[in-house]
């Protein structure tokens, strides 16, 4: 069936599923989690061994492994991070449907998960294709004010060539910049995680596979949802052991 939503908000489930009296059991989910990644045993069997003892859905699965890093996945992830004051006058590279989609979700009320290694993840998966929904703008606005205020000198957005409708998103990204005299480029590539992963630029990204390799990071949609969407629906579950 063809993709008809024109919001990126949250699961009908969602309401029961990460209401705050499930917090406790998924934290404690999180932490057994953490446990097992930190001596070395598999993602996906820690994941089922961990799912299947909690009594997880597969949603819940899904946000408690986005929450979750080892310690010395940690510990990397924290050397690299740039603070916000370092970003002045500087060029900042953006993964761009990594950093989008989570404002996106915050704007529209959907699940944002504070994730152990600071970052503010979604729940949304694109599955190839990208869909332009009423917060895309909005969220490009945001997007925008964040890195102004930082005073950034330039913002180049990397989208997936292979995800359709990137070449319009893309058309979306320059009309907001031009609109306001913003310095963003858009490059469409055919795979953004390598290419920011070995950059020297400092990259805005809650990837984990990006964070794992890059050479400096900043917490951009964190940022921008601090700062300017209030509302957003936070739900924390990170642990470790």
């Amino acid at each position: 069936m063809p993709d008809s939503r024109s919001h990126r908000g949250p699961h009908p489930e969602d309401a029961r599923l990460f209401a705050s009296a499930a917090w406790p059991q998924l934290r404690e989910a999180a932490a057994d989690l953490c446990w097992l990644l930190g001596r070395g045993y598999g993602d996906v069997s820690s994941l089922k061994l961990v799912g299947d003892r909690h009594s997880l859905v597969a949603r819940q699965r899904t946000a408690v492994r986005r929450c979750v890093c080892s310690d010395a996945q940690l510990a990397r992830r924290e050397a690299h991070k740039s603070p916000a004051e370092a970003l002045e006058d500087r060029h900042l590279w953006l993964d761009g449907y990594n950093v989008l989609t989570t404002i996106e979700a915050a704007l529209a009320g959907g699940v944002i998960l504070a994730a152990r290694d600071g970052c503010y993840r979604d729940m949304a998966s694109m599955h190839g294709s990208y869909r332009k929904v009423a917060e895309t703008r909005p969220a490009l606005e945001l997007i925008g004010r964040a890195t102004a205020a930082l005073r950034i000198a330039h913002c180049l957005w990397f989208l997936d060539r292979p995800v359709s409708n990137s070449g319009r998103l893309g058309t979306i990204i320059r009309a907001v910049a031009k609109r306001h005299d913003w310095s963003w480029e858009v490059e469409l590539v055919g795979d953004p995680d390598t290419v920011l992963a070995e950059t020297e630029r400092i990259v805005a990204t809650a990837d984990s596979g990006i964070l794992d390799r890059v050479g400096t990071w900043f917490n951009l949609a964190r940022h921008t949802i601090v700062q300017y969407v209030p509302q957003a629906r936070i739900v924390e579950l990170a642990g470790s052991r």
